[in-house]
């Protein structure tokens, strides 16, 4: 009898009770709470709705003694930062994340002292710095010693309870997400344990969904995590049909109070800041025997690796230092009757950290519209294989505050939710501890094909129960356990290498050839699918990207939503029915006329994206091509070229259009002197795309945004009570921005240049009106001639020597170039 599929959909009681909201926050640390902070205060009137397990402080953030990383010491710097946290993630870190999590990461912190955290001072008054293991400076800032956390969290509580628009659940435990007709997230049911109208099975609708719901450590044996942390946003990530990533990268904490081989569960912590202060670890002879300060996947496998008992010992600090310093872990180590100051405490790895997640963008975006993921339940990319010491409370307080200004900004349609068809099942809450177990032994900190391959066997054996399993909380934790055990072990079997904390011995050394990239794994009714997508479509792409003018992150963001537009839930179907998996296939991206292309690498970006492995350009970007020639060839699957192609195509026909019709205005004023320029009639999300496309052609670029230069025009005008008075109003506030105004008659042209106009827009003048502009102006100001121009008076306008001719159409209503995707015979 084969053992069932892992449930679509936890079998719960219909939803008694309904909450309305604008945001649904899942989560109570320091990502939730953040998000739902920094939300109240852009959006005053909003109504949100925070849902967390126990009770507010219940979440891991409160357990993290080491502190939080920022560069505030002069002598630091962010590409320091950055720099260290590339090296802990192993080659896996997605460098735009990194960079923006060292960058607006002290500005972050600054926002948490502003709401009332208090971290340790010196005799001076200054922030305390400490150096942490893979950390080269001293960045990190602490609370209490070793309570930093607890003091996050007695901040942001004590923040949130003052909003009156924050609404808070506890005791709530969430279940599925609320999808509408169009597949976007509009809310969640929770199961809360309560008395009241809230009681039992409810729904929370909302126009966007954020899970902070924090990690999965209980899916171990041991672990320093607290109990709720059973992986309830994963796998409920899963089950909507969201992308998760690098779940196998489960990172270790190297010192965690030994207390038995019986003892299971949370087990105490003994901070990283322990050894960055000064101790050592020591085997049972009493030797040294690794570097305490390296990442913390080196020294976990260290101390996995001696044979006997392992010990910190920090007997030199000394009464004063125990007590002042870490007095939090000084109490802990005396209650379980260790006197650090005159005996080495026995320490051992144990489960910490996921640095795999749900799948997001720089906004916390999930694959799933309206759906949020941010903290240890996010995979954002800061982490790599492997997170460096304290930049976990950092990537909450960054990303959290990304997402409410991306929900702020984007403002999701509100939907009608609909009933959700998915299969259901439950899993016996009597194989919770079988697979913790099983866990432990099989997909610690050792992994090998023998131990990954039994642990997925008795996984798969424990989905099976002779007895109908009820509706509960435990029966519930017990199918998210088992749900993101499944994905996590099938991920570890997958990676045949050795990277930061995914260590297979049968496979010991990296190997960048083969596995310098991502798996990607999504839950279907059938079971897993899972994608290799090579890591970061590379820092060549990222390069190539930042060189043309274009902000790598910005354009990734372009390319997450126009794939998550195109596959949805089920994905490319015709595909998946109509070509088996594993087979391979070549083909040619063809121009099918003539032109000027743009976007090959955008186009690559995609191809990569969805894992095919390999992408040759035989063109670049603003060369002309006929028709018939190779633009790019590409590799790999057959079903990932031909799901990838539409999103390429469509990206790269619209491009190369805008860079073509570019080009053919640029031939007409050849030799004129004046310049073919764009405005900013742009499609919506892709105007820097659009703008970089007119470069490609041969034009130049205007305003690309409204903040750029100061541009009065006539309603302008009219506003301020005249064009003098417009002109002063700008330079009081703004007295360092360009001032352009824009004229539709000649006599407006010499009361702008007496208040000194750096340039006019001369709006549908004729020909003859243009030559009589330049006379009049004379090379005080440039001029740019914009409304009825078409190609063949291009030559005429500029000939009367302005400066630019603008062409709203080059971004607006320019054809797509004409280019397919040839797949090769066999």
């Amino acid at each position: 009898m084969s053992a069932p599929a892992i449930p679509m959909k936890l079998t719960a009681p219909a939803p008694g009770w309904t909450v309305e909201a604008d945001v649904v926050v899942v989560g109570s640390g320091v990502a939730g709470l953040t998000v739902a902070l920094r939300y109240a205060e852009l959006e005053p009137a909003a109504k949100i709705l925070v849902v967390t397990k126990d009770v507010l402080s219940s979440g891991s953030t409160r357990w993290a003694q080491g502190g939080i990383a920022a560069v505030l010491d002069p002598a630091d710097s962010p590409t320091e930062h950055l720099d260290d946290t590339l090296v802990a993630g192993v080659g896996l870190c997605d460098e735009q994340a990194v960079r923006t999590l060292v960058t607006e990461g002290p500005g972050a912190l600054r926002n948490l002292i502003a709401r009332g955290a208090r971290f340790d001072t010196d005799e001076r008054g200054e922030l305390q710095l400490t150096r942490e293991g893979g950390h080269h400076r001293n960045r990190i800032v602490h609370a209490g010693g070793d309570a930093t956390g607890a003091e996050v969290q007695r901040t942001l509580i004590e923040a949130v309870l003052a909003h009156a628009t924050i609404e808070v659940i506890e005791h709530a435990l969430v279940l599925d997400l609320v999808k509408d007709a169009e597949g976007r997230a509009r809310g969640v049911t929770l199961h809360v344990m309560g008395e009241g109208a809230r009681d039992g099975v409810g729904e929370a609708r909302a126009r966007a969904v954020v899970l902070a719901t924090g990690g999965m450590g209980q899916v171990y044996a041991s672990t320093t995590n607290p109990v709720v942390s059973t992986g309830d946003g994963v796998a409920l990530a899963l089950r909507a049909g969201a992308v998760v990533r690098d779940l196998e990268f489960v990172q270790f904490h190297p010192t965690v109070l030994w207390l038995g081989e019986e003892s299971t569960g949370q087990q105490p912590l003994i901070s990283e800041a322990v050894r960055g202060e000064g101790a050592h670890l020591v085997n049972a002879r009493g030797e040294r025997f690794t570097d305490e300060l390296a990442p913390r996947d080196v020294v976990a496998k260290a101390i996995t690796s001696e044979p006997g008992q392992v010990y910190l010992d920090g007997r030199h600090f000394g009464l004063d230092k125990w007590k002042n310093r870490f007095p939090t872990i000084y109490a802990i180590c005396l209650d379980h009757g260790i006197d650090p100051t005159t005996e080495p405490i026995p320490v051992m790895p144990a489960a910490h950290y996921a640095s795999g997640g749900v799948r997001t963008d720089l906004r916390g975006r999930t694959s799933i519209e309206g759906l949020y993921a941010c903290g240890e339940v996010a995979c954002t990319g800061v982490h790599g294989a492997n997170r460096l010491a304290s930049n976990s409370l950092l990537e909450g307080l960054v990303f959290a505050e990304r997402i409410a200004e991306d929900i702020h900004q984007v403002r999701p349609a509100p939907g009608e939710p609909v009933v959700s068809t998915a299969e259901e099942g439950l899993v016996d809450p009597r194989a919770r501890t079988r697979v913790q177990a099983h866990m432990s032994s099989g997909a610690g900190v050792l992994r090998s094909r023998s131990s990954v391959v039994r642990t997925g066997t008795a996984l798969r054996d424990a989905r099976w129960t002779p007895v109908a399993v009820q509706p509960c909380v435990e029966s519930w934790e017990s199918t998210n356990l088992l749900t993101v055990a499944s994905v996590l072990v099938a991920a570890a079997h997958a990676r045949l290498e050795t990277r930061g904390s995914h260590w297979r011995e049968d496979f010991p050394d990296r190997d960048d050839e083969n596995w310098l990239g991502h798996l990607d794994i999504t839950l279907t009714p059938e079971g897993l699918t899972m994608t290799y997508t090579p890591h970061g479509t590379g820092p060549r792409l990222a390069d190539e990207l930042e060189s043309a003018g274009l902000d790598a992150a910005v354009v990734d963001e372009v390319v997450s939503r126009a794939l998550a537009e195109d596959l949805q839930e089920a994905g490319d179907v015709t595909s998946l029915a109509t070509i088996p998996p594993g087979q391979l296939a070549t083909a040619d991206v063809v121009a099918r006329a003539d032109g000027v292309v743009a976007g090959l690498a955008v186009a690559e970006m995609v191809f990569r994206r969805l894992g095919v492995t390999s992408v040759e350009r035989t063109v670049k970007d603003g060369e002309r091509v006929r028709r018939g020639d190779v633009l790019m060839t590409v590799q790999g699957e057959t079903r990932h070229l031909l799901t990838a192609e539409r999103t390429a195509l469509n990206l790269l026909t619209h491009l190369s259009g805008v860079a073509t019709l570019t080009a053919r205005w640029v031939a007409a004023v050849e030799g004129t002197g004046t310049r073919v320029r764009d405005s900013r009639k742009t499609l919506p999300g892709l105007r820097a795309l659009e703008k970089y496309a007119v470069r490609a052609g041969g034009g130049v670029n205007h305003r690309m945004s409204l903040s750029d230069a100061a541009l009065i025009k006539d309603n302008h005008v009219v506003a301020a009570g005249g064009v003098a008075e417009a002109f002063r109003k700008v330079r009081d506030l703004y007295p360092d921005l360009p001032i352009e105004v824009e004229v539709d008659r000649i006599d407006q042209i010499a009361p702008v240049l007496a208040e000194g106009a750096e340039e006019i827009l001369l709006d549908n003048f004729t020909v003859e009106e243009l030559a009589r502009a330049v006379k009049l102006v004379d090379g005080r100001a440039r001029l740019e001639s914009s409304g009825g121009l078409t190609l063949e008076s291009a030559r005429d306008v500029a000939e009367t020597g302005v400066d630019y001719v603008a062409v709203g159409a080059l971004t607006h209503s320019a054809p797509a170039l004409d280019i397919a995707l040839d797949l090769r015979g066999n």
